[in-house]
């Protein structure tokens, strides 16, 4: 296979990464995936990735070390703020992370680099998210002439692709290209706050956008629930 079939996948262990996961695996692509122990609320996360990684064909998956608690700012990263309920809300909210896109997207690029690989995938959404600012199209778009400037791959003439296959679906869309990839999603997580076996809080915006999204597929939601009626 050609170096430019390889190609770099952040991979949280959540609904959207798994998919894009499964998808370029389909298209052809020898995956290298890439996930982060950032200093997030929880790092179950990092559990069901491993197994994610190895159940849908990655060629290698690695967990990068990085402390983002050191700059807080967010409810993911200081646990002195609350985590807030799944609302509608026209503000980014507090779950934000900053920088945190730009920053998985950096580490992506230079693994690429060393792997020889072109490509790069991650699962952001702008139709069914949060708002967060680094999931926007306008974003992938400048990081990705921004990534064919500053390495030697860029310059040299091989562009690099930053692909983000989901960005314009809504999370039923998202639920349904899974299915048919074969994505068993009782084995993805989404939550801010998951417990210690992998319980998902039913609360948080993450936990709201993947329950409507079972519910707009017509698919029962497989995730665990902390509550017996989130």
């Amino acid at each position: 296979m050609s170096e430019a079939k390889k190609a770099v996948v952040l991979l949280s262990g959540g609904l959207d990464s798994a998919t894009i996961l499964a998808s370029a695996v389909a298209q052809g692509f020898h995956c290298y995936c890439l996930s982060f122990d950032y200093g997030q609320r929880h790092d179950t996360e990092l559990k069901f990735a491993r197994n994610l990684a190895r159940e849908l064909g990655a060629k290698e998956h690695r967990i990068a070390k990085i402390d983002l608690t050191v700059f807080g700012g967010s409810a993911l990263t200081d646990h002195n703020l609350e985590v807030p309920d799944f609302a509608e809300h026209g503000d980014i909210p507090i779950t934000y992370v900053p920088a945190r896109n730009t920053i998985f997207l950096s580490f992506a690029l230079a693994w690429a680099e060393v792997l020889g690989a072109l490509d790069v995938f991650i699962g952001v959404n702008a139709v069914d998210y949060s708002g967060y600012p680094d999931c926007r199209p306008e974003f992938v778009s400048a990081f990705s002439v921004m990534a064919n400037l500053a390495t030697r791959r860029g310059v040299e003439g091989e562009a690099l692709s930053i692909h983000a296959p989901l960005m314009h679906l809504k999370k039923d869309e998202i639920i349904k290209k899974g299915l048919a990839l074969g994505i068993d999603y009782s084995r993805t997580v989404s939550c801010y706050q998951l417990n210690d076996e992998g319980a998902a809080c039913g609360r948080c915006d993450s936990c709201g956008l993947r329950r409507e999204g079972f519910v707009a597929a017509g698919i029962p939601d497989p995730t665990r629930y902390q509550l017996s009626n989130p």
